[in-house]
């Protein structure tokens, strides 16, 4: 099934009640945010939530509407996200005609493709302009929109499809990009250095030109969920969204801007960027778990606003995962296979596990060839689009399922040579990494864990298979270090036993003292691999130690090699341990708010 508009998807969502509406009063600034987070963490993801009553405005609020996989696949009219994959192979495999025949035979294909470029409409035929706000008539306090979390800069438009144009007009952007309010008829732009976005703002910048900017919030799923793709440069994604939908997208030109959004959106922002005028924008809690910096960042200067008569808000909040992005990026992840696989065809499948919050890690299986081919698969990902960020990939055989936590940490743990199969190339990392020593690169991790075939280093080797930890491990690490808070051995009956220890850490190179002392402890050395998270740390779940782990290493500063054990230093870095960056917070939701939440929790699901 597909879908002319945000309603009409709201629409499925209730006959497939998975939808819950919330007629209790509710505040935009962090209560949304603190019960959508609690939905979110549910089994599958939860519910999708709309708001009907929301402090301060008319509209009513939509959030995590993408928040599971049975959500993803009914926004893309699919029953099995693998179906959209399987279409896109269907047109990237085809060969070129060689006779009359094979013409005809194409022939339905080719009428299928003309039904996917966007089309204009005119005024009459766009609900996004029915009300039209000009002038001094232009005013964001009507949109509920929300502070996600108490360190926030302020109010955060978090679902804004972006739309512009490059200096020549040639190549049109959709893209995310968070938008704060400065207040009611300003916002910043927040285009991060690598995005489209931010190179076409400085072709303008370059000219001293203004560039025209048109945002539509709220649109039908599949132009949602395509705004938010890793489309290769110059394609254009209402394109992708009306391949998905199979019909068209059909835009409306702006009222004060040249540039057209979808006809059918809930809410359209006009107006324009000034290049030469920069404002500091954030902190705002991202979707690494933690506050990204501020930092200086264009101004968006509003010159109309459009909408339904009956406007719904869409939005999102991103935080400690797992969030509604997650279920976003795992689409993206099996909707892209096709196009990575033309790049490298040794690909079976792939996977992003939530802890690795999309940039942080990737799990590859392949067929493998040929000495050295996961390397290589490694250096084509990290100079392929947006995987040229990805810190850790590892790579497994064909046989592995690369969703399976268990049958991964078992090839990891009982394959792979640290000497051999680990290396650390220098790259480009997201804006969003703070864990290496300067901002924007650092080390990453590749990880060969294939079976080494004849030819290559590593074939028929075997790992030295070490003794379990004896059952008081963790008693005795607590009572020989103070510091030490809590400790856990990882339950897996494997030839590299894993120590994860949360502990204290007051100042620089405390972990790394930690770990030199206790590898040279002899009733320790059954433990092949420690991980040293900081004091607060959860190390019982599984699920937070790893994302901390993703997060918090540059991998060439923070492994220990110790006579072929490993230690790993996952904590919070110091000044003087080389770090240049500003160790950011962590995202916590205020005690008043959980407390307020707390009261009114149970109400709103009745």
């Amino acid at each position: 099934m597909n879908y002319y508009s945000l309603r009409e998807f709201i629409e499925r969502l209730e006959f497939e009640k998975e939808l819950v509406r919330i007629p209790e009063p509710v505040s935009p600034i962090l209560e949304i945010s603190e019960i959508a987070d609690r939905m979110s963490k549910m089994p599958g993801g939860g519910k999708a939530l709309l708001f009907e009553n929301v402090e301060g405005s008319d509209m009513p609020v939509l959030i995590n509407a993408f928040g599971s996989h049975k959500r993803m696949n009914a926004a893309l009219g699919v029953h099995d996200i693998e179906e959209v994959p399987r279409e896109i192979e269907r047109f990237i495999k085809l060969s070129p005609p060689q006779s009359l025949f094979d013409k005809v035979k194409l022939l339905p294909l080719l009428l299928e493709a003309s039904a996917f470029p966007p089309k204009l409409v005119g005024a009459n035929k766009a609900p996004c302009q029915e009300v039209v706000h000009l002038g001094d008539d232009v005013d964001l306090s009507r949109i509920p929109i929300l502070q996600c979390w108490p360190n926030d800069a302020g109010r955060f438009i978090t679902f804004p499809m972006v739309i512009n144009r490059d200096y020549s007009r040639k190549i049109r952007n959709v893209g995310l990009y968070r938008m704060q309010v400065f207040d009611d008829k300003t916002t910043a732009m927040h285009w991060h250095i690598h995005k489209d976005g931010a190179h076409f703002f400085h072709e303008y910048r370059r000219q001293n030109k203004i560039m025209e900017v048109a945002v539509a919030i709220g649109g039908d799923p599949a132009v949602c969920y395509s705004a938010s793709a890793p489309l290769p440069y110059g394609i254009d994604e209402f394109l992708l969204a009306g391949f998905i939908r199979k019909t068209p997208v059909e835009l409306v030109k702006c009222k004060t801007v040249e540039l057209e959004v979808p006809a059918s959106a809930e809410i359209v922002l006009e107006g324009f960027i000034d290049p030469a005028e920069l404002r500091k924008e954030g902190p705002f809690g991202d979707h690494t778990g933690y506050y990204s910096q501020d930092g200086d960042y264009p101004v968006l200067h509003l010159t109309a606003i459009t909408h339904r008569k009956d406007p719904i808000y869409l939005t999102t909040i991103v935080g400690k995962p797992p969030q509604e992005d997650f279920y976003l990026g795992n689409a993206t992840e099996r909707v892209f296979m096709p196009l990575l696989k033309t790049q490298a065809p040794e690909i079976v499948d792939m996977h992003m596990p939530v802890e690795g919050v999309f940039h942080n890690c990737v799990i590859v299986s392949i067929d493998k060839r040929y000495p050295l081919q996961a390397r290589r698969l490694m250096s084509a990902f990290w100079g392929l689009g947006q995987m040229s960020f990805v810190k850790t990939i590892l790579v497994v055989d064909a046989a592995v399922d690369v969703k399976n936590v268990e049958s991964v940490l078992r090839v990891l743990l009982d394959t792979v040579d640290m000497d051999r199969d680990l290396f650390f190339p220098d790259g480009v990392l997201d804006v969003l990494n703070h864990a290496s020593d300067n901002f924007l690169y650092g080390s990453k991790l590749g990880i060969d864990a294939t079976t080494k075939i004849e030819g290559e280093p590593g074939y028929g080797a075997t790992v030295e298979t070490r003794e379990p930890p004896t059952p008081d491990i963790v008693d005795s690490v607590m009572k020989q270090f103070s510091e030490v808070r809590a400790a856990r051995v990882l339950e897996l009956q494997v030839k590299r036993p894993v120590l994860l220890v949360s502990r204290e850490k007051t100042g620089p190179f405390q972990t790394v003292e930690f770990i030199r002392e206790f590898f040279q402890q002899a009733e320790f050395d059954a433990v092949a691999i420690l991980i040293v998270f900081e004091g607060h740390v959860d190390v019982q779940n599984y699920s937070e130690a790893m994302w901390k782990l993703f997060n918090n290493i540059d991998p060439r500063r923070d492994f220990h090699f110790h006579e072929g054990r490993l230690g790993i230093d996952a904590g919070k870095k110091f000044p003087e341990e080389g770090y240049k960056q500003e160790w950011p917070d962590e995202i916590e939701m205020s005690e008043e708010i959980k407390n307020a939440v707390d009261k009114k929790y149970g109400r709103l699901f009745q």
